[in-house]
């Protein structure tokens, strides 16, 4: 059990307390907000958040402290410093994000370089995605049609028709946006 060097009666006590352990324990305090990626005063919000829980359990009837102070309330902070990422994270707004799919939406890709990509696959290929993809067949008729004994042969047919053109988009390291118009 560790006690406190200072009673707690008079205000003018809780100010010198206050003071003591701000310079015991906020230096750690910073150094673990700031390692976690948090600035100076989010550091500073946490520990006097962790020093004012810590200040009630001080002042509550059956409190025990079997570790030094500061690390105690090093403790709470990085509680309060973990909860409040959780919430940061949930709470994310989307705006930012948001606005990226806004900004295509209405625009349509090039017609023109989608199939120049698309033709890269060959003839064939693209005849089996025109048939799956535009005209909408279910992959038995294109089984039939292109001659393919099973709905399965049909099936890796035009999954390797797709990774020959995913394979030239990626030679070329093309994004989303280069097919925009």
């Amino acid at each position: 059990m560790v006690s406190l060097k200072f009673p707690v009666n008079t205000p003018t006590e809780r100010e010198k307390l206050f003071i003591h352990l701000y310079k015991k324990a906020f230096p750690a305090t910073a150094r673990y907000v700031s390692k976690k990626g948090g600035s100076f005063d989010e550091a500073k919000d946490i520990f006097q958040d962790a020093l004012v829980i810590y200040y009630e359990k001080l002042t509550g009837s059956s409190f025990v402290l079997s570790v030094d102070e500061s690390s105690y309330i090093l403790g709470i902070a990085k509680h309060l410093w973990a909860k409040r990422f959780r919430e940061d994270i949930r709470y994310t707004p989307l705006d930012p994000y948001n606005s990226e799919f806004i900004e295509y939406e209405n625009k349509q890709p090039s017609t023109p370089m989608l199939l120049h990509y698309l033709e890269t696959a060959g003839q064939k290929c693209m005849d089996i995605l025109k048939a799956f993809y535009y005209d909408k067949l279910p992959v038995a008729t294109i089984a039939r049609l292109f001659g393919y004994s099973t709905v399965h042969s049909a099936t890796v047919q035009k999954y390797k028709c797709l990774e020959k053109v995913r394979e030239t988009v990626k030679e070329k390291s093309l994004a989303y946006e280069d097919f925009i118009e």
